[in-house]
């Protein structure tokens, strides 16, 4: 456990709110904006010991927004699965793949992103999945609130004081 180590963030409401590292949670608990929930047995300084799950003190209101797409949430939201042969690996082995080729004017939105092991990719190459021969597992959608909250089980699953916060 290291001062960057993931913290789970939950409002006033005990509603999961997002993630940040232990240093931003130590900076909010000294200001007495949020409470400490859970913590490891690691000390950070005297008695203060490193959080795992803080509170926030007052209610604050999460607008609906939506996510950039990124490599970590277009991973989690497939399911660290590749979207053409079925194959789970672990992140460091998929690669993204644009479903439209940048090169024909597909973007980097989350509807044309989507997990792809490096043979597939490869194989796809500058083709759309149709003209390569290849079908797409499941259509690539946005992220939702249920992703953000998948995304946050999936790093809860490392430390078992988050799985009680996270509806498991």
């Amino acid at each position: 456990m290291t001062i960057q180590s993931p913290v789970l963030v939950l409002n006033a409401s005990y509603e999961p709110v997002s993630v940040c590292a232990a240093r931003r949670a130590i900076t909010l608990l000294v200001k007495g904006k949020a409470r400490l929930e859970e913590c490891h047995d690691a000390c950070v300084w005297k008695d203060m010991r490193l959080p795992s799950v803080i509170r926030l003190s007052r209610y604050r209101k999460i607008p609906q927004r939506r996510h950039d797409a990124t490599r970590r949430g277009v991973l989690a939201r497939d399911q660290y699965t590749c979207q053409y042969c079925n194959a789970q690996s672990p992140a460091a082995r998929l690669t993204i793949d644009h479903v439209v080729p940048r090169s024909r004017g597909g973007g980097d939105t989350w509807e044309n992103l989507v997990a792809c092991c490096a043979p597939c990719n490869r194989r796809k190459a500058n083709r759309t999945p149709i003209e390569a021969g290849m079908a797409l597992a499941r259509p690539p959608r946005a992220s939702q609130l249920h992703t953000t909250r998948q995304m946050m089980r999936s790093m809860g699953a490392e430390d078992p004081k988050w799985r009680k916060y996270l509806y498991f």
